[in-house]
């Protein structure tokens, strides 16, 4: 049986200052609706079929308490630079010391690019207005 990840829910403290900065960031937003009075929104990266569901009171975090959030691109350092074209403060790019290709969460981190550019090894972060963690990683194998 197949399983697509539909949507994962982001804990956030300010709606509109979330919707403004994830437009900014050049994701589509595919819904912004009300229930119960508290405005919905869901947005989504470009090329992903996963999409991002954030609203006051959504999520059981406190605002800004996501990790784990990873976003592959085949290209890391031109990814990286297109958001810091567009206003995001994103970390320098690193990878795993120990030559692991691992969860940049638990990793010893080392400067640059992965010495043999492989795939899931190779990584920056960022975080949205509230705090919530995002990762990039490169993996450019297609599957």
């Amino acid at each position: 049986m197949d399983m697509k990840l539909e949507s994962i829910v982001l804990p956030v403290a300010d709606v509109d200052r979330t919707t403004a900065y994830y437009e900014a960031l050049g994701w589509r937003v595919d819904a912004a609706e009300r229930a119960d009075g508290l405005p919905i929104v869901q947005v989504t990266p470009p090329g992903s079929a996963c999409s991002v569901v954030f609203g006051v009171g959504l999520a059981a975090g406190a605002a800004g308490s996501a990790r784990g959030l990873v976003l592959s691109v085949a290209d890391l350092e031109a990814a990286r630079a297109e958001l810091t074209a567009r206003g995001v403060e994103v970390g320098e790019i690193f990878h795993d010391a120990s030559g692991e290709a691992s969860y940049a969460e638990t990793l010893a981190r080392a400067p640059g690019l992965d010495p043999g550019r492989r795939d899931y090894a190779s990584f920056a972060s960022f975080a949205d207005p509230d705090g919530n963690r995002w990762q990039l990683r490169e993996v450019t194998a297609q599957g």
